[in-house]
């Protein structure tokens, strides 16, 4: 049959066997690898990885002979069985030193069914079998190194494979063939029992069943067919779809060694070996990772980049490849400037990649799950900077390339003409988005750049702020949000602080001294308390209204405001409406976290759905009440997420324009309970918060013109590179900022209108106060604010005393105020 590669690769469909089977008689040219190269970018996008590794050969002993392979030796006498655990954790410390995170643990497969040596060693190591050496190895290196250890044992049985699985990252048995004939008289793996396709397809499985992130191939150029190679990639895609454990496909070419039987054999040539990964994109998919290794290309690495691989296995800075001794690992630099010349970037795994790090519950074993989690970045790269939100780091290096317009940076030709879509107003879809935030290295800053000049384009130098006070009426909540450190209470995530509930009293003193020093705006918000209900709301908006008739009440999330309407059985407009006459101006676009329910139910499940959230957004700006919108990110997220959650933003505008601003709100990890319980990453790098600002300002163009930077979780560092990157708006001065200081950021509860203007004018920005709504604030509010006197202790009220309710101490009050 004839086959369409080239609609195979746009329309992303999957090959059945029969259309997999015919690529067999498809030849080598430029139509296979563009249509592999396309599948494998909408896959993977620009990332091309590696791990950094060190190469510990445990043992070289092996009961099998393989007539191509020299990593497994005879016993020699004066020579040790196995690798002391002395000599594994120094190799291993070594690697640390150099900034790996693999220890690569390979070894022969059983040599004591083989070999008496092996068995004596093994009894005076106080060990049953090599596995069980294996098993100590591995552990002591993670626990004293913090080396993440991938292990190829060979053969292992169900019970082998969930023991170890305990003490590493990940493991592999490259399945090499399916050719029976290969294992017959005169074959390759003629004499080597554990070379047999069915007893390594049967490894394979039972590491599916025991959740396993595992790593299989082919082996290409010892005898087998065209055909052969096809059956052996369909035989591990079929696993793969009963149990989705197969992490990687390498496609490794056979290299001839002196002092092997196959020494003369005929290599598989540049052609055979890149048809061979082309064809294994298009079995496999978009979404599977295949690896050539760098060491044995016969080619330039651009022409493997250009069939379709998006790895490239295991590098050491620090030990040889001791399989394939002839071919030293290229420097990590040379590799990183290939990369890049072939259009990719080159970035850093573990040994457990990104697409099994999404479930570290299912994929592994407790002790690896925080560590794992605290190592990678959204995309489930290793984190290549130290920067979290909320804490005083330096930041990294790059930032500074953003500033020097004396440097123009390195952008691929896709990227050049996807920012020029996007500053010109185009309307760029979810998957236009994704690339956007897969921006590396110069690709990054050309990001920033375009965001910047679009917002100098739409807003000029101006850099706006609000003088606002933060009042969080009460801390105490009936909701569970995995991600909250400031709720309280019995319902609460987390127990740390005293659990309190203003009075209206203390709303009013609060809201005077705040018109005293300047502000035209509180704003508030709290948990859910459990006995609050929509006339609670009511009486907070009357209670400020009461207190400065001219202060802008800008409150309530729309978890907020679902929960007031329902408990006055009315309808959102309805609720909305007598909010708004009760006084309030607008809505804090908070609540919205990740706009996207996959993420909402596992990090705030009993919360508002998505499209509840916008809802309540709808009907806010249906009754004349304007909003923000917020993203809170850097937590269980992907990037996916992130780009659903702007569209869907971007839609509700196109649809009533009441949004102000965008606001990205970094997760503060510190004191998070989800982090705390191993869950969750440790907030978003810097280069995610910064793209976080800047892609908003090119996909949001032209519907919401102001993005706002949180000093309270950049920093003033932070927010310096910010200002650069399509910010023009620092937000409130709070005056009272609790949420993130619970959280555990470190970068205070209040900055002056001093500080903040002198903040933007160090960036050679105007600084401009304005109101809620961005007007210019009056000559009577800044002076006002620019005279502020010292701000007095709060008073946060106690919890009710018992029998008491919130219902009857509101009346009280309201019975107290007239």
């Amino acid at each position: 049959m004839t086959y369409d590669i080239p609609t195979f690769a746009k329309l992303g469909k999957r090959l059945d066997r029969e259309q997999a089977i015919s690529l067999a008689t498809v030849e080598f040219g430029p139509e296979l690898t563009a249509a592999a190269a396309e599948l494998r970018d909408s896959g993977f996008g620009s990332a091309i990885s590696y791990s950094r590794k060190v190469f510990i050969p445990l043992t070289h002993l092996c009961r099998d002979v393989c007539h191509y392979c020299t990593f497994a030796e005879p016993p020699k006498r004066g020579e040790a069985a196995y690798m002391s655990i002395e000599q594994v954790l120094d190799t291993a410390r070594r690697g640390a030193a150099a900034r790996c995170t693999e220890a690569l643990f390979t070894l022969g497969d059983k040599p004591e069914l083989r070999y008496r040596v092996a068995r004596d060693a093994l009894r005076d190591l106080g060990r049953s079998s090599t596995l069980d050496y294996l098993f100590e190895a591995a552990e002591r290196t993670f626990a004293e190194t913090g080396l993440m250890p991938h292990l190829n044992p060979g053969l292992m049985d169900l019970a082998d494979l969930r023991r170890l699985k305990t003490v590493s990252a990940s493991m592999g048995i490259m399945l090499e063939t399916t050719s029976e004939r290969l294992s017959a008289r005169g074959g390759p793996h003629f004499g080597s029992p554990d070379k047999l396709p069915a007893a390594r397809l049967e490894t394979i499985r039972l590491a599916g069943e025991a959740g396993v992130p595992f790593t299989s191939g082919l082996l290409i150029g010892i005898g087998e067919t065209r055909l052969e190679r096809i059956d052996a990639m369909i035989a591990l895609r079929d696993l793969n779809d009963e149990y989705g454990h197969i992490q990687e496909i390498i496609i490794q070419n056979f290299s001839a060694k002196e002092g092997t039987r196959m020494k003369a054999a005929p290599e598989p040539d540049l052609e055979d070996h890149l048809w061979t990964i082309a064809v294994a994109r298009l079995v496999f998919g978009a979404q599977m990772s295949i690896q050539a290794p760098p060491n044995l290309a016969k080619g330039t690495l651009g022409q493997f980049i250009a069939a379709g691989i998006n790895d490239w296995g295991g590098v050491s800075p620090v030990t040889p490849d001791y399989v394939n001794p002839e071919a030293p690992w290229p420097h990590i630099e040379i590799l990183a400037r290939a990369t890049e010349a072939a259009g990719k970037h080159l970035v850093q795994r573990l040994p457990i990649y990104p697409s099994h790090i999404r479930n570290v519950g299912k994929w592994l074993a407790p002790a690896f799950r925080t560590p794992v989690l605290d190592a990678v970045d959204t995309h489930g790269f290793v984190r290549a900077e130290h920067w979290s939100p909320g804490r005083v780091e330096t930041l990294p290096g790059w930032t500074r390339n953003i500033a020097d317009r004396a440097t123009s940076p390195a952008v691929h030709g896709p990227m050049s003409r996807l920012l020029a879509r996007a500053q010109a107003g185009h309307s760029l879809n979810e998957a236009e988005t994704l690339t956007l935030f897969d921006a590396r290295e110069g690709d990054l800053v050309a990001v920033c750049r375009a965001a910047d000049e679009l917002r100098s384009a739409v807003n000029g130098d101006v850099v706006s702020y609000v003088v606002t006070r933060n009042i969080n009426y009460t801390n105490v909540c009936s909701y569970k949000c995995k991600f909250c450190a400031f709720s309280k209470g019995k319902l609460s995530e987390n127990l740390r602080g005293t659990p309190y509930d203003l009075s209206l009293n203390e709303i009013e003193r609060r809201t005077i001294e705040a018109w005293e020093r300047g502000a035209t705006e509180v704003c508030m918000q709290g948990g859910i308390h459990p006995d609050y209900t929509g006339e609670t709301y009511l009486d907070i908006c009357r209670a400020v209204k009461s207190a400065v008739r001219n202060m802008h009440v800008h409150a309530f999330s729309p978890l907020e405001v679902w929960h007031g309407a329902e408990t006055l059985g009315v309808s959102l407009p309805e609720f909305l409406s007598a909010l708004r006459d009760a006084g309030l101006s607008s809505l804090p676009g908070t609540a919205a976290e990740i706009l996207d329910d996959e993420v909402r139910d596992v990090l705030c499940a009993d919360k508002i759905k998505t499209a509840e959230w916008l809802d309540v957004m709808r009907a806010a700006h249906g009754v004349g009440l304007r909003s923000t919108a917020t993203i809170m990110f850097g937590h269980i997220e992907q990037p996916v997420h992130w780009a659903r959650h702007i569209l869907r933003i971007r839609n509700l505008q196109q649809e009533t324009g009441g949004f102000t601003e965008f606001v990205p709100l970094p997760f503060v990890h510190m004191e998070a309970p989800i982090y705390l319980k191993g869950q969750s990453r440790r907030g978003p790098t810097f280069r995610e918060s910064m793209l976080m600002h800047a892609v908003p300002r090119l996909v949001l163009h032209p519907h919401i013109t102001n993005i706002q930077a949180s000093w309270v979780k950049l920093g003033a560092e932070g927010v310096s590179v910010a200002l650069r990157a399509g910010v023009n708006d620092l937000g409130g001065t709070l005056m009272n900022e609790t949420i993130s200081r619970a959280a555990g950021a470190s970068h205070g509860q209040e900055m002056s209108p001093d500080l903040m203007e002198q903040l933007i004018r160090e960036n050679d920005r105007v600084p401009l106060q304005r109101t809620t709504l961005y007007q210019s604030a009056s000559d009577e509010r800044r002076h006002a604010a620019f005279s502020a006197p010292e701000i007095t202790e709060v008073i946060n009220t106690p919890l009710l005393r018992k029998n008491e309710t919130v219902r009857e101490r509101y009346a009280t009050r309201r019975e107290r105020h007239g």
